[in-house]
């Protein structure tokens, strides 16, 4: 029976503490939001979660591994909203359907993905989280492009240097648009699906 009950306990400390490092993350991505990466302190962060500067600390070693593990977070919703794109036959149901996830995902979390971006050069860790995804998203591409009929490899003219200059082109148009209006992102969806198709020969 006691160890029963210290398994329950630990239980229900792990619990407690997935909410609370939940809250912390929520109040870092609200805080993004409203002041910014360089205004943020760990004081803003401990108060909207609603913990002291002590118990963050037990969590979180500094508002950068804060920051870090909301990009942590962020990328891997990323990844599980979007990994189904390479697993259609139909290349442009493909297509449009990773562009609409795009816009929905930088719709929910624009300003985490271009803290991201902003301090990937800068930050080791979150440079290797973004660059990861990035990995990610340039075999699902090149998986949609061979689909299509593009030739395997890695020339200029092959499926997976296609792939990553599409995805890198993806990121700066949707970086760029998210800075200004929903109605950008929806623009910049439309440009880069039809490059997207363009490349993938799929427009006539």
């Amino acid at each position: 029976m006691p160890g029963h009950h210290s398994a329950r306990g630990r239980r229900t400390t792990e619990r407690k503490g997935d909410v609370r490092e939940r809250a912390i993350l929520d109040t870092c991505e609200a805080l993004l939001a409203h002041k910014g990466y360089d205004a943020m302190t760990v004081g803003d962060v401990a108060q909207g979660a609603g913990i002291t500067r002590g118990a963050l600390y037990f969590y979180f070693g500094s508002k950068q591994e804060v920051v870090t593990a909301l990009v942590a977070r962020t990328v891997a919703h990323l990844w599980e909203r979007s990994r189904v794109t390479a697993q259609t036959d139909e290349p442009r149901q493909a297509i449009a359907a990773a562009m609409q996830r795009t816009v929905e995902l930088w719709n929910e979390h624009g300003l985490v993905m271009r803290t991201a971006i902003d301090l990937s050069l800068t930050v080791p860790e979150i440079g290797e989280l973004w660059n990861h995804t990035a990995d990610l998203f340039i075999a699902a591409i090149t998986a949609v492009l061979e689909c299509a009929g593009i030739q395997a490899g890695a020339a200029p003219d092959q499926a997976s240097a296609m792939a990553r200059a599409l995805c890198w082109m993806i990121e700066r148009t949707f970086y760029h648009a998210s800075q200004e209006s929903r109605e950008k992102l929806q623009e910049a969806s439309a440009t880069c699906e039809h490059i997207w198709l363009t490349s993938a020969g799929l427009t006539a």
